[in-house]
């Protein structure tokens, strides 16, 4: 018995959040006293692993799996689990393991706790602790199934390195038909994604049009950071509905998430609430953002990015 790990890869190659949930994953496994497995879906070098604390990875190699589907996804990841006679799966937040966590739950009967932010504060019961109420509170979840998922909220446990090797495992399963068709798969290859990024910069109406938008794009590539929008800016094709975040759009939760020139609207506000240190930009000391955030500035963006970007460019080149 052991606990199984989702680990995430695109082109090839792991993501953070892959990382992350094996770090959390080895905690699980040394609390209950077994090791930690991965299941891989068509990655080149699964070696990495191994420094986060995995012992064996399942791989699977299938080109019908080069596109996400959560249906053959969630199948292949039961199959590993009933194989490997895991009674906690842990997976990612990310927009695919949400998908899939529910159908994985169905298939293998089990408890599904989404949004765990630390290692369970007991494994007999297995309880642990989970954000609520769009991360206004939290709350102590226990899991009774016999099989136990785990769903850990991006950037709220951390990599942490181990030394070890992971012993690497063809798996072949049976994947269900499915009824999807992908046509075609639009990327941004040349950006950080919001999914991976520790810091996030992001704007709003304030920045009155699409052509203002460098001065957001140099600060996110000076900070190493992916840039983000309110649905207002991309409502109007301002900006892609890739980089709409908020409730309605995607959910951030970066370590660091810079607010330029938006007023802060509910739906907004609950989308990035997970993040760690909030700072917002505004010339109205009275917007919603400024009672979320823990560091505002009242000020035009026009004024205040650009001595930011100076000031953030002098500090990285006197400590190069």
């Amino acid at each position: 018995m052991s606990v199984l790990v989702y680990t995430e890869s695109e082109n090839g190659a792991f993501k953070k959040t892959a990382l992350e949930v094996a770090s959390y994953a080895k905690a699980v496994a040394d609390q209950m006293g077994t090791t930690v497995t991965a299941v891989a879906v068509n990655a080149n070098d699964v070696s990495e692993l191994g420094q986060y604390g995995v012992n064996k990875v399942l791989k699977i190699s299938d080109a019908s799996l080069n596109n996400f589907n959560a249906k053959s996804y969630a199948s292949a990841i039961a199959q590993a689990a009933k194989n490997e006679d895991a009674k906690v799966v842990i997976v990612s937040q990310s927009a695919d393991s949400k998908y899939l966590a529910p159908i994985l739950s169905v298939g293998l009967e089990a408890g599904y706790a989404s949004n765990v932010v630390e290692a369970p504060s007991s494994t007999a019961p297995f309880t642990v602790k989970r954000t609520a109420f769009t991360n206004k509170a939290f709350n102590l979840t226990t899991i009774d199934t016999d099989v136990k998922i785990v769903g850990v909220s991006n950037n709220s446990f951390g990599l942490v390195e181990t030394t070890g090797d992971a012993a690497a495992e063809d798996f072949s399963p049976s994947l269900p038909t499915s009824g999807v068709t992908v046509e075609s798969v639009d990327k941004a290859t040349d950006k950080v994604t919001i999914a991976d990024a520790e810091i996030v910069v992001s704007a709003g109406r304030g920045l009155k049009g699409p052509e203002n938008w460098g001065m957001v794009e140099e600060l996110a590539d000076v900070l190493g950071a992916a840039t983000a929008c309110s649905k207002p800016v991309s409502d109007l094709g301002w900006r892609p509905h890739s980089e709409h975040v908020g409730q309605t759009g995607k959910p951030v939760a970066s370590n660091l998430y810079i607010a330029i020139g938006i007023s802060g609207a509910i739906q907004h506000l609950a989308g990035i609430n997970a993040s760690k240190v909030k700072v917002v930009v505004n010339t109205d000391p009275e917007a919603p953002f400024f009672k979320a955030a823990d560091y505002g500035v009242v000020g035009d963006a026009f004024e205040v990015v650009p001595q930011l970007i100076e000031k953030l460019k002098a500090f990285k080149a006197a400590n190069a």
